[in-house]
């Protein structure tokens, strides 16, 4: 009783008062030692260090700053642009090319929170003007920018990829179909929506404008190319990716588009280092903390207490997806996964289900978890940026929370959605 509550009540009461999330994980690690779990203090800084000493958490770092540079450097923009100019003369297209551009834009930028920032800057404005209602164009964005914990090469599979021990490139192969899945979800659903509403029809594509966008952004496109196909064309691992991908924006940012000097750069760099500082201390107290638990031996006390229960399997990957949704309402994805993975994957491998395919299952329930009320992160950047009360952004949410929970729901009872490119295994 004692362990569960120092494990479990005393992080969700510090969460509650309002701690930072490495705040609570340091300060719950700190009690257990001292109360529970009969280790020498030293063990907390220990295992503080040795969570960094990790040569996949590299590209953590390197994937920030490339998507700092790609997002001030010019070169998103190009490819939203690109993306809007190939789509047009569809009843609903400006929307469908929010979703499009919102994958895209989530595969370099690798944040959820800037993708809804970014897209949300170059696409609002233009989905109220052309008959899109304010609570609809918010909603659409909010939940688009999700996708970026899904989509490949996310920051969050490079720290699943890490804590469950699996490969990072088989990781980012598995979400492919899956984050395919939601852009096609979520985009058929705009579709009906606009032919519902009546959005007016937008100006049909040209392909004037689409060659002329697409030579505009061959440099940005490329930046695309250089990181998808060196890292499945077996060029160089997903760390290496993210280095060569720094110096490719940063050419092109500076160089081609010129849209990067000496202050914008010094600029980006102080911005990622922040960022990176942040993801690294959650990393480091959630290694304590994940060590600590794991040694105690309630994970598998849990996966004695399911089997106990003698749970039908969909009932056990329900109980799952539930957990995780509620989690992912409350924290970022680094840290559930940092928190959760050691604790719900000896559980669902119990019950025959891989490694890889939990780890896309926990990015698809955490990326709804952002945009899903009450305390979905998204909602409250959006509610930020766009100065619309929270409780219209609740309303418009629902149902894209609706139709991606059908998707969940797809990618977890079907795994051949999330394995039929790599085959089964870890």
């Amino acid at each position: 009783m004692l362990a569960a509550s120092v494990y479990f009540i005393l992080p969700a009461v510090l969460l509650v008062l309002g701690l930072p999330i490495f705040v609570v994980l340091l300060l719950t690690s700190l009690a257990a030692v001292l109360f529970v779990a009969h280790v020498p203090l030293q063990a907390i800084q220990t295992n503080m260090f040795g969570s960094l000493d990790n040569f996949p958490l590299l590209a953590v770092p390197f994937f920030v700053l490339a998507g700092e540079i790609m997002g001030r450097g010019g070169i998103a923009v190009r490819v939203v642009n690109w993306v809007v100019s190939i789509v047009g003369g569809v009843r609903g297209s400006l929307a469908v090319t929010t979703v499009a551009s919102s994958e895209l834009f989530g595969a370099m930028a690798h944040t959820s929170v800037g993708t809804v920032v970014a897209i949300g800057r170059l696409l609002f404005p233009s989905l109220t003007k052309h008959g899109y209602s304010e609570r609809f164009a918010v909603s659409l964005i909010t939940s688009s920018g999700a996708v970026a914990v899904i989509i490949p090469p996310s920051i969050s599979m490079i720290l699943y990829a890490m804590t469950a021990q699996v490969s990072a490139i088989k990781l980012f192969t598995a979400g492919i179909l899956p984050s395919i899945l939601i852009g096609l979800v979520d985009a058929a659903y705009v579709l009906v929506y606009a032919k519902i509403k009546t959005v007016p029809l937008s100006a049909p594509a040209r392909w004037r404008n689409i060659w002329a966008s697409t030579k505009e952004a061959s440099w940005a496109i490329g930046t695309i190319v250089v990181i998808f196909g060196g890292i499945y064309g077996g060029v160089f691992t997903p760390t290496e990716a993210a280095g060569v991908a720094v110096v490719y924006s940063l050419f092109v940012a500076m160089f081609v588009y010129r849209e990067v000097g000496p202050a914008e750069l010094w600029e980006i760099l102080v911005s990622s280092s922040a960022l990176i500082a942040q993801i690294l201390i959650i990393v480091t107290g959630a290694g304590v903390y994940s060590w600590l638990m794991t040694t105690s031996g309630i994970p598998q006390d849990l996966i004695n207490t399911v089997s106990a229960m003698a749970l039908p399997h969909w009932q056990t990957l329900l109980f799952v997806n539930a957990l995780l949704l509620v989690a992912g309402s409350f924290l970022e994805p680094p840290a559930a996964i940092l928190i959760l993975t050691p604790l719900l994957l000896p559980v669902v491998e119990a019950a025959g289900v891989s490694a890889l395919h939990f780890g896309i299952i926990m990015a698809v329930n955490l990326s709804i978890g952002l945009y899903m009320p009450p305390f979905g992160l998204n909602l409250f950047a959006a509610r930020a940026i766009f100065n619309v009360p929270i409780g219209t952004i609740y309303r418009g949410v629902l149902p894209f929370v609706v139709v991606n929970f059908a998707a969940l729901l797809a990618i977890t009872y079907v795994p051949a959605i999330s394995l039929a490119l790599i085959g089964h295994g870890r």
